[in-house]
């Protein structure tokens, strides 16, 4: 029996959705930890599929992403927890809780949320769909004919590629890959024995092919679907003949996902994939499996993959329920979907020119994908094939897998155009498709770097130096997103397109310090992480906190994915205690507790969940009447403040900041799409008073409406 199970039962102590009261002999911050408050966004996600104003297949595809938001949770988050434990680490929580504790807690809170998920599923979704004449049929409720067809199919694209996988003591157990459907199945002689005696059952592992064969298979007939496991289920005995399949249930294994990079003082792409190598091999930490899976064979599946109890999930229902993005994507019903969102012309860039002649003319606010992401392609492939631009510096975090970005970066670099590209290699999931394009790139004549020993470069910049009359001109795009235009289709971004000479002299100093470790000192307007970001942020905050107290304007709003780093919070309490009135849009984790009493009361903080993710950061301070608006590709997290290459960059054109404004108040003011985040973890909905306002719709019409106005 492992360590890890033997520990099972040991708790270390308590944690719950709340920390304070006493830790090392003085008082806490309030904080509430941040693998509880993730789990509480995750469950607002959950709440969009069951919704009744959300068209239906919709609803489908956010248990989807509520899925794959948990499979991540599993290999980042969860594991975290276990690998504090096994370090011996004591404390681990904003209050000094024991990992254990923390991990117990977070375990009973994804139980409920799995058993919801699937209640959703099986109890509401299902049956609705059926109402609407899409059916997830099991084997026994096939026609003849859609039978015939199963028996084709599985002939033909199944069979050649099952692979069982025997458990027994002349068999090592099999490695169960990371997030892989499989079957356990256990096999019998068709007769007794001796004296009547059945043999010792023989298990077996069946691995089910998603990758050769959709998970869910059209029937003939309308918009019928079965689940693959179920087809590789019904045939399985073809595989062993004259043996029994006793039972045959589903399982799916969730592994340790973080690369382990004991070394970056050598060659940092070789030290990457030699990580992700490992990472295929990693710790389990969650087996999934079907509700009636025998406690033998679970007993039996813990001890080789070395689980304890509470890392343990049963399903109601189908498993791995991430693959229902594929049925989504299956069915053409429009009535069904979300009508679609067309994303709005750049206005600044309708007339018939050059992107650099627009951009000379003013400052150019961008906001996606409420407008249209090929903007930012424009901006890079006319400085790759414009013979007066002679250099370009850029930063890669996450990249599609056909990047037209990178593509043309590659025809710059062939063009004989200084290129000089930062591809981050340790973008979490996303450094295979990193390790590909900076080889291509490199192998294109591009200069490629990968950042700064010890730090992620997260920062999003592009830098143009272009040859005019008059001398050598830069050209500079900001961005709180990534360069990618698969997510710029759903995920909301702002970006900045200028090119004051201020601007570029700091993202000059900051592609040096990229490159070759020249300090960005002197800066004009940006702020950098590590180096002076958060003692700006702070700065801005105790401003505010002295404003309010002298009677002046006061005010901080601030949008963003995460807040969880102490000193921010800690000033944020401040600010609230001193009349400032703080509001908060956050999409993700919060351990800050707004309005709590003695502590928060003038804090507010609200989440939005909708068709977009929000991802866009915007931090505005009053100023005394003299309003300020940030843009920045940080969030308030210790990780963004502290470990991270992060850029924060002002917004300094009058009609940009008025754009920010009518954002921010939008979003405030969403009474459909926003749940009011309470001081014990929890959200509730913002009961809708007067006309409804939906703010993402509302910021698609605003969208068109500046495209008609310019």
């Amino acid at each position: 029996m492992s360590e890890r199970l033997e520990a099972g039962g040991q708790a270390g102590g308590q944690a719950g959705g709340q920390t304070g009261g006493q830790a090392g002999g003085q008082l806490a911050t309030p904080l509430t930890f941040r693998e509880l408050s993730w789990l509480e966004f995750n469950a607002r996600v959950l709440e969009e599929a069951r919704d009744p104003d959300v068209p239906l297949l919709e609803r489908v595809k956010f248990v989807s992403i509520f899925s794959s938001n948990l499979d991540e949770f599993f290999m980042v988050r969860y594991a975290g927890l276990w690998r504090a434990i096994d370090a011996g680490i004591e404390q681990y929580g904003p209050g000094g809780e024991h990992p254990r504790a923390i991990l117990a807690v977070v375990s009973r809170r994804v139980q409920e949320l799995v058993a919801l998920q699937h209640y959703v599923l099986m109890q509401e979704l299902v049956p609705a769909l059926a109402q609407e004449g899409v059916r997830l049929l099991r084997p026994d409720q096939v026609s003849a004919e859609q039978l015939a067809y199963m028996e084709d199919f599985f002939d033909r694209q199944v069979l050649p590629v099952l692979t069982p996988m025997a458990v027994d003591p002349a068999h090592p157990f099999p490695y169960l890959i990371n997030k892989a459907l499989c079957l356990m199945a256990e096999l019998c002689e068709p007769h007794p024995g001796a004296k009547g005696r059945l043999p010792s059952p023989q298990h077996v592992i069946v691995p089910v092919p998603t990758a050769a064969a959709p998970r869910f298979l059209k029937l003939p007939g309308g918009w019928d679907f079965i689940a693959l496991e179920d087809v590789v289920r019904w045939f399985l005995p073809r595989l062993f003949s004259g043996r029994q399949v006793r039972f045959c249930h589903a399982i799916r294994v969730t592994r340790d996902g973080e690369l382990d990079l004991q070394d970056e003082s050598d060659n940092l792409l070789d030290t990457v994939e030699e990580a992700i190598r490992k990472r295929r091999m990693g710790q389990a930490v969650r087996l999934q499996h079907e509700a009636r899976t025998p406690a033998g064979v679970l007993g039996l599946l813990r001890e080789e993959l070395r689980l304890d109890l509470e890392d343990v999930f049963a399903a109601e229902g189908y498993i791995a329920l991430t693959d229902l993005s594929q049925l989504y994507a299956q069915i053409d019903i429009p009535r069904l979907k979300d009508a679609p969102w067309l994303p709005a012309p750049i206005p600044e860039l309708l007339r018939e020119e050059d992107i650099f002649s627009s951009i000379r003319r003013q400052d150019i606010l961008l906001h996606h994908p409420y407008q249209d992401f090929s903007a930012v392609n424009r901006f890079i492939t006319e400085a790759a094939e414009d013979p007066s631009v002679l250099a370009i510096k850029m930063t890669l975090y996450r990249t599609s897998g056909d990047s037209q970005i990178a593509q043309a970066l590659q025809a710059a670099a062939r063009n004989g155009k200084q290129v000089a590209v930062l591809v981050e290699l340790r973008a979490r999931f996303n450094e295979e498709s990193n390790i590909a394009w900076a080889r291509r790139l490199e192998a294109a004549g591009a200069h490629v770097v990968y950042g700064i020993v010890g730090y992620k470069t997260h920062c999003k910049a592009a830098l143009v130096v272009r040859k005019e009359v008059g001398g050598l001109r830069r050209y500079i795009h900001l961005s709180t997103g990534n360069y990618n235009e698969s997510t710029a289709r759903y995920y909301t971004d702002f970006g900045l397109l200028t090119c004051r000479e201020s601007f570029g002299e700091d993202i000059g100093r900051l592609f040096n310090l990229l490159t070759g470790y020249a300090p960005a000192d002197d800066l004009n307007h940006l702020m950098i992480a590590p180096t002076g970001m958060k003692d700006g942020f702070l700065a801005k905050i105790r401003r505010e906190i002295a404003n309010a107290r002298a009677g002046r304007p006061s005010g901080i709003r601030a949008k963003l994915n995460a807040l969880t780093d102490r000193e921010i919070i800690e000033a944020l309490y401040e600010a609230g205690r001193a009349g400032v009135p703080v509001r908060l849009i956050v999409r993700g984790i919060c351990a800050l507790k707004p309005s709590l009493t003695g502590v928060s009361e003038n804090i507010e903080a609200i989440s939005i969940i909708d068709r977009y993710l929000e991802h866009a950061r915007i931090y505005a301070f009053e100023n005394d009447g003299d309003p300020e608006y940030w843009l920045s590709s940080a969030d308030w997290m210790s990780r963004n403040l502290n470990g991270r290459i992060e850029v924060a960059f002002p917004i300094l054109d009058a009609p940009l900041k008025a754009r920010l404004e009518e954002t921010l108040q939008i979003q405030l003011s969403d009474n459909c799409k926003v749940r009011v985040l309470m001081p014990d973890s929890n959200s509730v909905r913002r009961v809708k008073a007067g006309e409804p306002m939906r703010a993402q719709e509302r910021l698609t019409a605003v969208a068109w409406k500046w495209a008609e106005n310019v």
